[in-house]
């Protein structure tokens, strides 16, 4: 497994205990099809949020969900729908992004922010 890939499972496992303890459960990780990837599914009530998860050593460049594009986030709605066509719900899907700020790597304090509703 590569650097980045290995800093970006890392990023989404935190991401994740981070959402776990808010009361969400974790429903798939990293579900692919041909359309794109969507890091997280998670559910909590009546909503199932489909979370794209940045981690960025800082914002000094740009903020962390600055790097959700217009064309990266076509690719996530094209793929949440073909997963809540495999996957029947009656609940209320929205799109989320997760910043994770590391600025001294996996050893050192994560500041979340959790970005509800990041577009649609």
């Amino acid at each position: 497994m590569n650097r980045n890939r290995e800093k970006g499972s890392w990023g989404e496992e935190r991401a994740a205990r981070y959402l776990r303890l808010r009361g969400w459960r974790i429903v798939e990780r990293n579900y692919r099809c041909r359309f794109g990837e969507i890091d997280l599914i998670a559910r909590r009530g009546g909503t199932l949020a489909f979370v794209e998860v940045k981690l960025r050593k800082d914002a000094r460049f740009a903020e962390a969900r600055e790097f959700v594009g217009r064309q990266k986030q076509q690719r996530i709605l094209l793929t949440a729908q073909l997963y809540l066509q495999q996957h029947e719900s009656d609940l209320q899907p929205r799109f989320d992004v997760i910043e994770l700020y590391a600025p001294e790597g996996e050893q050192g304090r994560v500041t979340v922010n959790h970005i509800e509703n990041a577009f649609m």
